[in-house]
């Protein structure tokens, strides 16, 4: 058929009468290919159901391309039938190019050559009543594995609770339930009682999902309240570092972005921490699969056409599972915000992240904070670069004063006439510090944290926070930034390198999924000479200063406290923290509104290193 001839054709809506069967499937096949089911149809002897199955088709199958081969026709072209066989290629979005064969039965009336409309047209395996679905093939999500290919979010049960409005008798009482501490997710009772109140009586608001662990430890009184509903399913759930590792949910129109182009709502989809950030990875590639269906018993049938999926692949991190289990539990007494990471000094391996509660957010690497005098260790560096000891002389008054601003000591303590830069080190005199505050040269604090990365960027292999150290802006600002404080912040994964580059000698950017950097951030490290003074002073913190909690432990461990001040309250609040290494694996613990670095962050620290032992 002439391009004149079908577009006449397609305008009238008939099929072409003086062609031959073989001219009325190329016009039926030519306007599928181009999408006009209604053009199509009026080549066949049905065009109200024709036009209402290619659409079917088109719309069930997610077709985004078709081409056809049609074949000479089969019989006398002088009778009143024949049979025309053809090549259907049809593309299926995100699963490839599904390819079989047919045929067209034609018959001659008075109004010449008519395709008969049998399903048979559109795939030669359906019978009178069937019709083709496309079924989504979903590979298994791989796992987020530790150093040692151990899945850190295994498989496990969890409990989706919901609300049957219609059922809910005694609303009071199932929202006291709700609202119990024990169950760890901290719902918004009162807005959940607005969602239910406007809901649909017979339809389920969902509320809250939980670990299987704590579904049993409440289940006796949540399961006697009327309207609660309780379904259990399986997911992965990060069984340590579950704040880094993160959470695994079905897809919602909120996470389904994140899944990828050919995410469902029935997709397992990455939420938070590394789960999301690698879902694409961990979710590989889904496949679909093309499966007779049967109208009248909706019974699925055979499968014509399978694109397969594409398996996803692991992340695998540098967590040691023994120096996380340790990390966790000792953080486990503290009943507050709470981080601990440990590195690997000689690599700048992340063998450990924790963070309390387990269900907040990543503190330990995304936190900024005023890091207080474990930030010393970078002072400590820039002063002795600038030609100080630790036998120079360096008075600890119980106050000073710059510029009209009062700084001093925890407690305002002092230490006796003759205090030497050593004694300042190890009892964390912020006053000995800021006294020699003149000694450095311009711009010395930045350039010493820049020796140790801080400000980086880092490529860690997950969100992080790299630490920022700016000039100061004023004599102010300068004494501040000496002991930590005012605009000196770091996370306490920064905290950690700088313990692991005082032990090393050298700064090796920490890394937690290596197959993730592309390039790791460089810098020159404190040198040999003030590294190695460093580990001296710190030493003494532990032997002779604040770190006495750590005194007794095997292995020499050497560390550095800190206690900074946040907020306006007076007197001022304090964070907790404490930096050390020894044997090789670095650490940095921080206790939000903890209290003292050393009598509080220590013996978290030295609970973390007996654990070690």
């Amino acid at each position: 058929m002439t391009a004149a001839a079908l577009v006449a054709a397609l305008t009238t809506g008939c099929g072409a009468q003086e062609d031959g069967p073989d001219a009325v499937v190329r016009g039926f096949l030519d306007a599928w290919a181009a999408g006009d089911e209604a053009a199509a149809a009026g080549f066949t002897d049905e065009p109200a159901q024709t036009r209402a199955q290619l659409a079917r088709l088109e719309r069930e199958l997610d077709i985004t391309s078709a081409r056809f081969d049609p074949q000479d026709p089969q019989g006398d072209e002088d009778g009143p039938t024949a049979l025309v066989p053809f090549r259907a290629s049809l593309g299926l979005r995100g699963a490839g190019t599904w390819t079989y064969g047919s045929s067209a039965r034609v018959h001659k009336g008075e109004d010449g050559w008519r395709i008969r409309f049998e399903r048979t047209l559109l795939h030669p395996g359906l019978g009178p009543r069937d019709h083709l679905v496309r079924k989504r093939l979903t590979p298994p999500r791989a796992g987020v594995l530790a150093a040692d290919g151990s899945d850190l979010a295994p498989r496990s049960t969890v409990w989706a609770v919901s609300i049957w409005p219609a059922k809910l008798t005694d609303p009071d009482r199932a929202y006291a339930a709700l609202g119990d501490p024990a169950l760890g997710a901290d719902i918004d009772t009162g807005a959940l009682r607005k969602r239910v109140e406007a809901a649909d009586p017979d339809r389920s608001v969902p509320v809250v999902t939980l670990r299987d662990a704590v579904y049993r430890s409440v289940r006796d009184t949540l399961t006697a309240v009327p309207g609660l509903q309780f379904r259990d399913s399986t997911r992965p759930l990060a069984a340590a570092a579950r704040p880094l590792v993160g959470s695994v949910q079905p897809a919602t129109a909120e996470t389904l972005e994140n899944a990828g182009r050919h995410a469902a709502p029935t997709d397992e989809v990455g939420a938070t921490g590394l789960q999301y950030r690698y879902q694409k990875q961990l979710a590989g590639t889904p496949g679909a699969a093309v499966v007779v269906v049967d109208e009248a018993t909706k019974e699925a049938g055979r499968t014509v056409y399978e694109h397969r999926p594409r398996a996803g692949a692991a992340v695998r991190t540098t967590l040691d599972p023994e120096v996380q289990k340790a990390a966790e539990a000792a953080l486990s007494g503290f009943d507050g915000n709470a981080s601990l990471v440990a590195l690997r000094s000689a690599t700048g391996e992340v063998l450990a992240v924790a963070d309390t509660p387990a269900d907040g957010g990543n503190r330990a690497l995304t936190g900024r904070y005023a890091p207080g005098s474990t930030f010393k260790a970078v002072t400590a560096a820039a002063l002795l670069d600038a030609g100080v000891s630790p036998d120079t002389d360096a008075p600890c008054p119980r106050t000073v004063t710059v510029n009209g601003q009062r700084f001093e000591n925890q407690a305002e303590f002092e230490l006796p006439t003759g205090t030497t830069f050593r004694e300042d080190f190890a009892h964390s005199c912020n006053t000995g510090f800021i006294g020699m505050r003149d000694r450095l040269p311009a711009g010395a604090l930045t350039t010493a944290a820049a020796k140790f990365g801080i400000g980086g960027p880092w490529q860690v292999g997950a969100a992080g926070f790299d630490g920022s150290v700016p000039e100061p802006s004023g004599p102010n600002d300068e004494a501040a930034a000496m002991i930590g404080q005012g605009r000196v912040e770091a996370s306490p994964l920064v905290m950690a390198s700088v313990a692991a580059t005082v032990e090393s000698g050298r700064f090796h950017q920490p890394v937690l999924v290596p197959a993730a950097v592309k390039e790791k951030h460089r810098a020159p490290g404190p040198g040999a000479t003030v590294a190695k003074r460093l580990r001296e002073l710190m030493r003494a913190v532990v032997t002779d200063g604040s770190g006495r909690a750590l005194k007794d432990l095997p292995g020499a461990p050497a560390a550095k406290t800190g206690t900074a001040e946040y907020g306006d309250a007076d007197p001022p609040r304090t964070h907790a923290w404490i930096i050390g290494f020894r044997d090789g694996v670095a650490f940095s613990v921080l206790l939000e509104d903890g209290g003292s670095g050393g009598k509080d962050a220590g013996p978290v620290a030295a609970r973390f290193l007996r654990a070690l032992d």
